[in-house]
């Protein structure tokens, strides 16, 4: 969206409804750009915003055809995966630089794969709950267990974890003092508090069963 946007920029509150974040997310993530060395500018006051600078490029990015569809299919297949509208919006961006002859061919071959995926969660919990885990801010959920029983209860988030085709968060309940397993589709409310976590660690979780791994192990 920077580069597109050429000499008018993106101002934060644009982006930050472009891709369903906060405007801190935003701000947090240009920064991040900066410091990696991207040629960003920002203008200030009303009328101003980001951009990227003039004759600034990229890396270029090389896929095949079929690389970029496993990609689209990953993601399709998988729209309660934690980070999900993030990896969609990334992949528009790999394929908005693909040549056309490339872009035309993964086209043809996507549709050519199709997804029956089951409805999404709602957007406003997953992106609380993917604030939090990233920031390492305690949440409160309003949780409904599967004998019926809902309670609120502060969370400190460990890590997200895929069992059987359900998402679950994984972290250190306050209210029953000890690590619980939380299904993603019971959260009926979840919002990011101030607090900080107090430092559990996976190690408090255990080691992942035989079938599992973390998403980046490579080469299996």
């Amino acid at each position: 969206m920077l580069r597109r946007s050429g000499s008018r920029g993106c101002s934060a509150d644009r982006l930050a409804r472009e891709f369903d974040v906060s405007v801190r997310t935003v701000k947090r993530d240009l920064a991040a750009l900066e410091s990696s060395g991207a040629p960003l500018w920002s203008r200030p006051g009303p009328g101003g915003g980001y951009g990227m600078a003039v004759g600034a490029s990229l890396p270029p990015v090389s896929l095949s055809p079929a690389q970029a569809v496993a990609l689209l299919a990953a993601v399709s297949a998988a729209p309660d995966a934690p980070y999900a509208d993030l990896a969609a919006a990334g992949i528009q961006k790999i394929l908005d630089v693909l040549d056309p002859r490339t872009r035309a061919r993964a086209d043809e071959l996507a549709s050519r794969v199709w997804v029956n995926a089951p409805p999404s969660s709602s957007r406003a919990i997953r992106s609380a709950l993917e604030e939090a885990m990233a920031e390492q801010r305690v949440l409160r959920l309003r949780y409904t267990a599967g004998d019926g029983t809902t309670t609120t209860r502060d969370v400190e988030p460990v890590l997200f974890a895929s069992r059987n085709g359900q998402w679950y968060l994984v972290g250190w309940c306050r209210l029953r003092d000890a690590m619980r397993w939380f299904t993603v589709s019971r959260i009926e409310r979840a919002s990011v508090t101030k607090a900080v976590c107090s430092g559990h660690t996976l190690q408090e979780v255990g080691e992942p069963p035989a079938n599992a791994r973390p998403v980046h192990a490579r080469g299996q």
